[in-house]
């Protein structure tokens, strides 16, 4: 069958949320790719067909035979999530596949190039090994050593090796090693979960580790999240009192047999140069105790002893669904200043960038034994020049500590530590150091960047940069709150105020499906979720025990908002499928005992607990740190809102009559609200801006009269405050939105572009290369915040970033057809405004989408990009609709551009794929 004249090609083909995946967990793996104009020019361009192959074995495939599955042709322009559906698959199976697809002209594309996945290990029975570890334990505020563990084994001579697979998993962080070489680039594996329900296992390629004869397998394993100190109770052992190990080597060799190498009584264990290792605290080497050659062949471990094995508690072990931890960025050093000292000598480093990761340090003759330590510290005191700040961190101490073995060179490079900083205090017996010595090594989840923003103030794109750099981290593994003080943990409001942004600029899918799966292990039986996730386990843990019972108010609300976004983002149905059950538990947990308060959501049952508010709102004054926004019309707003996600979720899962009862749950509660909250003036009980943004965005209140009435008094507000915001965590992602949306574009972007605090770019002003956790993080007047809580990285402000996408540049999603089917161009260009242009674009799971605007003396300049396979509504703002053109034609005549606003004064057209260039009158 003919190809050349294909308009279409085939490319990223994705195994679930990977590109060649292996040990995918899912029995129904999902499979994706996108597609690709061959001339880019073209528009209309569209799948109208789709043929699947999959095979055992790549000669198969390249035949054209897909002995497990041939779809055949299926007429459908779906590229996303399509189930597998052919022969049953085994564990560590590995298959072949590709795609070929029709055009809108039905014509046939070549076969894509070949992709594969592997299956990995789908029962829990196919654990062989057991758990094993070293003896020494630590205590609730006593470290212990990592420890090494090794096993020697053999390889027959005459056996070829086809394939080895290792699967690993850890309670605790592991890193493995065969032959003396270090197993894949995941670091903090295998990540945190609630160990006492799951834990995550990897998948690895080691055949090429391996010999023929003598072989070694080992491995470090150290306390991590599981037990090492977390939170802010400097304790550790939340879940546990010592690391553990579970491995399993599977070697396939030519003749089909094989052979396996698992962890058990055999392996020895012992103790080396890591003198502890805790995310917190540090990490400490003395490489004067390092075990030479330790994990390879040929080291006498005879005076090791054998490991300790430990009690299968039957936890769940499940295929790691989406990104590991990787060391993602190097930075070098801006500037080094010598500090001085009298016996040691101290050195100031700064990288120019508050980051999260660790330093890589060489070190050039040294004496043996004297230590050099670095501390960590995200700034400086303004007080005294050149000194850290480092009272926010409270009482974790960010300080690594290498003991010199006396080499010429030697290199420290700390594996199990992240810690969060710009600046480096380096002390030494070294009076020098060069740049080139040290190195920031920058870690966070190895997702895909997706989105970019910039315009025409460098201090807005400033701000883009500081919320990419936010976020990337606080999402190692779990998207945290903070990287730097005795904190660190997986804060529910946190995630859900950002999660919309965060898709905006990076390919979070993987990432939060397994965040999800987080919520629901945290999930109490009567519905609630924590304001923590992953759960930590320990009695009586701070903020009214919330992490066992509801987190209140916009913080338990991720539990819907966050699959609710996944699928709005990305149409990832299986996700908020699984989820469905548990987000109607939640639900209507919420709406009985609402019930029993006249329709509004309280929490009777916690003696005065009613969650953390428009957590720090500066209505109230810099110490009150709940804002004045009534804790129980958030709540009742967000049930509505609750309601209505879940409603629109359970129609697109074909349950009708489930979308029926959440709507009426949203109307009843709506009708609470205004009872309870709205005076017969359009006025809300609270008297914030808060209030007056969650009812207009919600949509709470009766009618226009009403909505215009609190638009009016929120204006009136924020003008009285000097065009200042008063908002707190809950407000603040809705309120730049809220005022853009009705009628005040004006007063949006006055918002945006304040400079004095509270705004957002007060930071950027002061130097922030990343989002305060506080508007007042630091100020001229005041200086520090109280330091008890005051991180300068902290990404939840960092919501604006959503409304720099969606209104400025104007790309937002169609919610009728999720995962951008269908686009929506809203760009907000504002006459006499403070931006002559704007760009954004998102590489989405269909492709690239662009959205730019400038403005050219009287005339505005639309350029618009929809990928093949996806269609777009552009509503573009001008001053007369009639005289707009595209690429020099009249737009109504453009190809691929049907106009459709008669009765709108901005210019809307529909548009088919391609790239336009809009131009039109903006005087």
């Amino acid at each position: 069958m003919a190809t050349q004249s294909t308009s279409l090609t085939v490319h990223s083909l994705r195994c679930e949320y990977l590109a060649d995946p292996i040990g995918v967990g899912e029995r129904i793996p999902r499979l994706s790719w996108k597609l690709a104009a061959i001339d880019e020019s073209a528009r209309g361009l569209k799948q109208s067909a789709y043929q699947i192959l999959v095979a055992s074995s790549q000669v198969l495939l390249e035949k054209g035979i897909g002995d497990l599955w041939d779809s055949g042709r299926i007429e459908s322009d779906r590229t996303v999530f399509i189930d597998y559906a052919g022969k049953p698959l085994k564990s560590s199976q590995r298959v072949y596949w590709n795609v070929r697809i029709w055009d809108q002209d039905a014509r046939p594309t070549a076969p894509s190039k070949t992709s594969f996945w592997e299956m990995g290990l789908l029962d829990r029975a196919e654990w062989k090994g057991q758990w094993i570890g070293s003896s020494i334990t630590g205590g609730t505020h006593q470290e212990a050593p990592p420890s090494m563990v090794r096993k020697a084994f053999s390889i027959a001579q005459d056996k070829r090796i086809i394939s080895a697979r290792l699967y690993a998993t850890a309670l605790g962080f592991y890193e493995f090693h065969i032959n003396g070489r270090r197993v894949g680039n995941d670091i903090f594996t295998p990540g945190w979960t609630d160990y006492r329900i799951r834990a995550q296992y990897q998948a690895y390629d080691v055949t090429e580790l391996l010999q023929s004869g003598e072989n070694v397998a080992g491995a470090w394993i150290a306390d991590g999240w599981y037990c090492g100190y977390q939170g802010n109770l400097d304790r550790r052992q939340y879940y546990g009192e010592q690391p553990k190990l579970l491995v399993q080597l599977a070697i396939t060799f030519d003749d089909g047999s094989t052979q396996a190498v698992a962890t058990d009584e055999s392996w020895k264990t012992s103790t080396g140069e890591i003198i502890s290792a805790d995310l917190m605290m540090g990490q400490h080497v003395d490489a004067r105790h390092a075990q030479r050659g330790w994990n390879v062949t040929g080291f006498d471990d005879h005076r090791w002893p054998p490991v300790t094995i430990f009690e299968d508690t039957g936890i769940a072990l499940v295929a790691t669904p989406g990104p590991t931890v990787r060391e993602t960025q190097v930075l070098k050093p801006v500037l080094i200043t010598p500090l001085g000292g009298i016996l040691r000598h101290r050195h100031l480093v700064d990288f120019g960038q508050n980051l999260v990761g660790h330093v890589r340090l060489t070190i050039r003759g040294a004496r043996a034994g004297e230590p050099i330590r670095l501390r960590h510290a995200e700034v400086l005191d303004k007080l005294s020049s050149g000194s850290l700040y480092t009272a926010n961190l409270r009482s974790a101490k960010q300080m690594d500590v290498y003991t010199p073995r006396g080499e010429a060179v030697e290199v420290f490079d700390p594996q199990f530590v992240f810690h969060g900083f710009r600046f480096v205090e380096i002390e030494s017996a070294s009076a020098e150091l060069s740049a080139d010595d040290v190195e920031a090594i920058v870690v966070h989840s190895n997702y895909e960047s997706a989105g970019s923003f910039e315009c025409s103030d460098e201090t807005v794109n400033q701000l883009q940069r500081n919320i990419q750099w936010g976020w990337r981290g606080n999402s190692i593994d779990v998207p945290t709150d903070c990287p730097q003080r005795n904190e660190r943990l997986g804060w529910t409001g946190d995630a859900q105020v950002f999660i919309r942004t965060a898709a905006f600029n990076y390919d979070v899918n993987g990432f939060f499906a397994k965040w999800t799966q987080d919520l629901r292990d945290a999930q109490r039986p009567e519905g609630d979720y924590p304001a923590i996730v992953p759960k930590v386990h320990l009695p009586g843990y701070s903020f009214g025990n919330t992490a066992y019972g509801d987190g209140g108010p916009a913080w338990a609300d991720a539990g819907v908002i966050c699959p609710w976004t996944m699928w709005l983002c990305y149409g990832d149905v299986r996700l908020v499928e699984r989820h469905y059950e548990s987000m109607s538990r939640f639900v209507n947990q919420l709406y009985n005992i609402a019930r029993e308060y006249n329709g509004i959501r309280t929490h009777p049952d916690w003696k005065g607990w009613a969650g953390y508010g428009d957590w720090l709102a500066q209505d109230a004054g810099p110490h009150h740190i709940k804002g004045l926004t009534p804790p129980d019309l958030i709540g009742t707003a967000f049930l509505v809102y609750d309601a209505k996600l879940l409603a629109q979720i359970a129609r697109a899962l074909g349950k009708e009559k489930d979308a029926v009862h959440f709507e009426n749950i949203a109307a009843e509660t709506r009708r609470a609200f205004q009872k309870r909250f709205v005076t017969p003036d359009g006025l809300l009980a609270g008297a914030t801006q808060t209030s007056y943004v969650l009812a207009l965005h919600f949509d709470l209140l009766p009618d226009e009269k009403s909505r215009a009435t609190a638009l009016d008094w929120l204006a009136r507000d924020i003008e009285k405050r000097g065009d200042r915001l008063a908002t707190g965590f809950v407000g603040s992602p809705y309120l730049a939105e809220v005022l853009s949306a009705n009628g005040r574009l004006d007063m949006a972007y006055r918002l945006l572009m304040q400079k004095d605090w509270p705004s957002w770019l007060f930071a950027v002003t002061q130097g922030a290369t990343t989002i305060w956790e506080r508007w007042d993080g630091w100020t001229p007047e005041h200086g520090f915040q109280n330091a008890g809580m005051n991180s300068f990285n902290h990404y939840a402000y960092g919501a604006i970033g959503a409304w720099l996408y969606e209104r400025v540049a104007g790309i937002s999603i169609d919610p009728s057809v999720p995962g951008y089917a269908r686009v929506r161009f809203t760009p907000h260009p504002l006459k006499g405004g403070p931006l002559t242009h704007a760009k954004a674009s998102i590489e989405t799971h269909r492709g690239l989408v662009t959205s730019a605007w400038r403005i050219d003396g009287n005339q505005i300049i639309y350029d618009l990009t929809v990928p093949p396979n996806t269609t777009a509504t552009a509503l573009l703002p001008t001053s007369d609709k009639t005289q707009i053109t595209e690429s020099g034609k009249p737009a109504a005549k453009a190809t691929g551009v049907t106009a459709c606003s008669p009765n709108s004064t901005d210019a809307i057209f529909e548009l088919q794929s391609g790239v336009y260039s809009f131009r039109a009158p903006f005087v």
